[in-house]
């Protein structure tokens, strides 16, 4: 099974994919997990300890040299457009239990893009876990869908949107869609998070009556009690993760 999440920042992307990684860990599942997003902090929120010591393989730049041929930071030029990256899950993972943690980084850009040693190794590292691995995947990925290629795109089990109730929220989630049509990802559900009661959720599916709804996390002070403790949401008792628990059956 390889799954991406992504969503607008604030709505509980990196909550729910930790969540559900800790989830399939605890179901005897072997999980990768990638960190895609520049500005999340999936380690932390999964309860790896070290982890802001964890260093992003965009900012490792002795070890793209040599993977690319090219200096990190230049664009253009010639590099290798497909370089090793299968021993790079064993190698630089974090761990806990049966989950391995790859945190990514950014790749800094001007413009429409960036045709740079970075973010080609990224995005082959990217292909890799997504179409050669043989555990669970999980993708927590920024509001957009930048690492996936229309080769690697065809090999996502799921696209799961993380949406509140709010317009930003939805504008975002059909924005993602669109996205992931041009790259033909059509298994797309949606997750609703922070829901205080029935109206929250009838809103979500009134507005987002296109998508398939996955299923709603519930609003819970615990997991903000959690975040202001420094613990994993999937370490506190709460009713928003015996709802991801649900959710991880059934897929």
């Amino acid at each position: 099974m390889k799954i991406a999440v992504s969503g607008k920042g604030g709505v509980g992307k990196t909550t729910f994919s930790s969540m559900l990684i800790r989830s399939l860990d605890a179901d005897g599942k072997r999980v990768l997990a990638i960190d895609a997003d520049p500005d999340a902090n999936l380690a932390s929120a999964v309860g790896i300890e070290g982890a802001d010591k964890i260093t992003p393989i965009a900012e490792m730049k002795d070890l793209i040299f040599e993977r690319t041929g090219a200096q990190p930071g230049t664009i253009g030029g010639f590099f290798s457009l497909n370089p090793k990256v299968d021993d790079l899950p064993e190698a630089l993972s974090a761990r806990l239990n049966n989950i391995k943690l790859m945190r990514l980084g950014g790749v800094k850009k001007g413009g429409g893009g960036c045709i740079c040693p970075e973010s080609t190794m990224l995005k082959a590292l990217v292909a890799h876990v997504v179409i050669a691995r043989d555990e669970v995947v999980v993708l927590d990925m920024e509001a957009g869908i930048e690492h996936l290629g229309r080769g690697t795109a065809q090999s996502v089990d799921k696209l799961i949107v993380v949406v509140e109730p709010g317009r930003r929220s939805i504008d975002t989630a059909e924005h993602i869609k669109q996205l992931a049509e041009e790259i033909h990802l059509k298994n797309i559900a949606v997750v609703g998070n922070k829901i205080r009661g029935p109206q929250d959720e009838a809103f979500l599916r009134k507005h987002l009556n296109g998508f398939e709804f996955l299923g709603f996390m519930p609003y819970d002070d615990a997991l903000i009690q959690a975040d202001l403790d420094g613990r994993s949401p999937f370490d506190v008792e709460s009713t928003a993760k015996d709802s991801v628990v649900q959710m991880m059956h059934a897929f």
